[in-house]
């Protein structure tokens, strides 16, 4: 399925919509209509959207901020090398199996941040 559809009037963009013209709500379908002009087709795919996220482990890392701050998270008395705070959160990797062992430090020091690993 194309990520967009257009349509083959007036060339705009189809949108998904409903078709209600069956009163059976287990029965009715996916139409994809001009909101420009009354073209509409039926959907092929029942998928609307798909939003598929891949980052690899280190990556992981860099991405949330405020991390720091986070109640959830368990902390530990570690001096950070870069600002010399004694606090620090820390979680481990959730990527493949060659850093399934890794311990993520953040230091807790909301000027710093500095991130490191072991």
């Amino acid at each position: 399925m194309p990520s967009f559809i257009y349509c083959s009037e007036c060339n705009n963009l189809l949108y998904p919509r409903e078709d209600r013209s069956n009163p059976d709500v287990r029965s009715r379908s996916l139409m994809f209509a001009c909101r420009n002009c009354d073209y509409q087709e039926k959907a092929d795919n029942n998928c609307v959207y798909r939003n598929e996220i891949l980052h690899a482990p280190a990556e992981q890392t860099l991405l949330v901020q405020d991390l720091s701050t986070d109640p959830t998270l368990p902390r530990t008395r570690t001096r950070c090398a870069k600002c010399g705070h004694e606090e620090a959160v820390f979680f481990q990797a959730q990527g493949g199996a060659e850093m399934k062992m890794t311990l993520f430090y953040i230091c807790c020091n909301k000027a710093c941040g500095h991130r490191w690993f072991s």
